[in-house]
C-alpha cells in the first residue's frame, strides 16, 4: 500500500489525536505499533453498516493502516434465513430462549463454510467479531493468532446456546469481551477491552449550529421544544416501546419532542418488524425514523436536551459514548457497559424502569444548569477514557503478546 495516500487524502492519522490525548500517549502507541510493522491483519464481521461493531471497525482499521500496519476487514455473506438464525443466537447469548434445532445448526455452519471457501485467510492475525462468523476458525490452518471479539452482553447467556458455541470459541487463541462481568469458564484466555469512538468521524466531529439545523430541517424535525433522543437499532433489548412510554409520562410535566432514530442493518432481520410495531405511537411530538445517516445522528445528539439509551441488555453502548462526547447528558439503562460510562447523578443518570426514566427526563429538562454541568463532565470522561487511541493501545498490547508466542513457535 502507498502510505503517501494517507498524507494526500483526508484520513485521520494517529498523530492527529495528539490534541485530544497528548504527545506522550501518541509516542507510546507509535513505539508499540512498530512491533507490528510488516504484519497483515484482517477483521471478520457480519455487516459493514448499522451498529457499534461496524462503527468501530470503520475507524479502527483505517487508523491502523495509517500507522503502517496492513489491516483489512471482511464481511460474511448469508441468506435471510442465516441472519434470522444468527439474530436469534445473538438474543439467546443475551439470555433469551431459543429453539436450537439440528437443522438450524446445520444451516448456520453450512453458510459459514461457504464463506470460508470464498475468503482466503492467510493473515498474521485474525479478529472475528461476534457469533455470526464464529465457526470460521475451524476450517483454517492458522498462520498466527485468531482472536474472537464478542461485543454483546454475555452476563447471563442461554445455557444451551452457550454450550453449542463453546467448542468453537475454544479453538481461538484469545477472547476479548467488553467488561469483566462477561467473563466465562473457558480454556481460552480472556481479555476485557471497552470500545471507543472516533472523534474525527462524521458522527462525532463538531458541527456548527447551521449544519445541525440543516440536517434536522431535512427530516422535518422540529426544534421549538427540547429534544429527547434515542439513537439505536430497533431491537427489543433497546426497549423502544419503554422509551415511548417513559416520554409519554414525562410530557405530562414538561413540553418536549421525542425522536427515536434507528438504522437498518443487513444482519438484523428483526429490526424492520420492531420498527413497524411502534409506528402507531407517532404523533407531532413523537417522531420515529429509520435511516442510515451518520450526520443526522450527530445533529440529534448535539442538539438534544437529553439522550436516552434505555437498554435492557447492552454489551457496551457506543451511542452513550457518542452523546457524552457532544456534551449532552445521557439517561441510560443500568446494565452492561453503560454502567462503566455513566456515573449516576454525576455525568448522567442510570435507570432501571420506565417510571424512573420519565422522572429523570423531567429532572434534566427542568434543570438546565445541572444538565450543562453533567454534559461537561460527560465530555471529559470520554476524552479521558473512551477515545479510539485507548482502544488501539489496549488491542496492540494483546496482539503483540500473541505475536511473541507465535514467533517463538515458528
Amino acid at each position: 500500500m502507498d502510505n503517501d495516500l494517507f498524507h494526500k487524502l483526508p484520513v485521520p492519522k494517529l498523530e492527529d489525536y495528539e490534541r485530544f490525548v497528548g504527545a506522550e500517549t501518541i509516542d507510546r502507541i507509535f513505539k508499540k505499533i512498530q512491533l507490528m510493522q510488516g504484519m497483515h491483519i484482517t477483521n471478520i464481521s457480519s455487516t459493514y453498516y448499522g451498529g457499534g461493531v461496524a462503527e468501530l471497525l470503520s475507524s479502527l482499521t483505517l487508523l491502523m493502516d495509517s500507522a503502517g500496519v496492513n489491516t483489512g476487514w471482511r464481511i460474511i455473506q448469508g441468506s435471510p434465513d442465516f441472519f434470522t438464525i444468527t439474530k436469534k443466537m445473538h438474543n439467546a447469548l443475551q439470555g433469551d430462549d431459543i429453539n436450537l434445532t439440528a437443522r438450524k445448526e446445520e444451516l448456520y455452519e453450512h453458510i459459514i463454510y461457504q464463506n470460508v471457501l470464498r475468503n482466503h485467510i492467510h493473515h498474521d492475525l485474525v479478529i472475528v467479531h461476534d457469533p455470526q462468523p464464529l465457526p470460521m476458525v475451524r476450517h483454517y490452518k492458522k498462520k498466527g493468532p485468531w482472536i474472537w471479539r464478542c461485543h454483546i452482553d454475555l452476563s447471563a447467556p442461554n445455557q444451551k446456546m452457550w454450550n453449542y458455541l463453546v467448542p468453537f470459541i475454544e479453538m481461538y487463541d484469545g477472547v476479548v469481551m467488553s467488561i469483566p462481568e462477561y467473563k466465562k469458564d473457558l480454556n481460552t484466555p480472556q481479555f476485557f477491552v471497552m470500545p471507543a469512538i472516533d472523534p474525527f468521524s462524521i458522527k462525532n466531529k463538531e458541527f456548527t449550529e447551521e449544519e445541525v439545523m440543516q440536517r434536522l430541517k431535512h427530516y422535518n424535525i422540529p426544534t421549538d421544544l427540547p429534544l429527547v433522543v434515542q439513537v439505536s437499532r430497533f431491537d427489543a433489548s433497546k426497549d423502544p416501546e419503554g422509551v415511548i412510554k417513559a416520554f409519554q409520562i414525562a410530557r405530562k410535566k414538561v413540553d418536549a419532542t421525542l425522536v427515536l432514530l434507528g438504522a437498518p442493518a443487513t444482519d438484523d432481520p428483526e429490526g424492520e418488524r420492531i420498527y413497524e410495531s411502534i409506528l402507531h405511537h407517532r404523533d407531532e411530538r413523537i417522531i420515529i425514523l429509520s435511516h442510515e445517516d451518520t450526520s443526522l445522528v450527530n445533529a440529534l445528539q448535539q442538539k438534544a436536551a437529553v439522550v436516552l439509551q434505555k437498554s435492557l441488555k447492552e454489551g457496551f453502548g457506543l451511542t452513550v459514548t457518542e452523546a457524552m462526547w457532544k456534551g449532552t447528558p445521557v439517561i441510560g439503562g443500568n446494565v452492561g457497559g453503560i454502567k462503566y460510562q455513566i456515573q449516576d447523578g454525576v455525568n448522567g443518570f442510570l435507570v432501571s424502569s420506565i417510571e424512573e426514566t420519565a422522572d429523570k427526563i423531567v429532572q434534566v429538562l427542568g434543570n438546565p444548569d445541572m444538565a450543562h454541568r453533567m454534559g461537561k463532565l460527560a465530555k471529559q470522561s470520554v476524552r479521558n477514557n473512551f477515545l479510539l487511541t485507548r482502544l488501539l493501545e489496549q488491542e496492540i498490547d494483546i496482539y503483540n503478546s500473541y505475536e511473541t508466542i507465535y514467533r517463538v513457535r515458528t
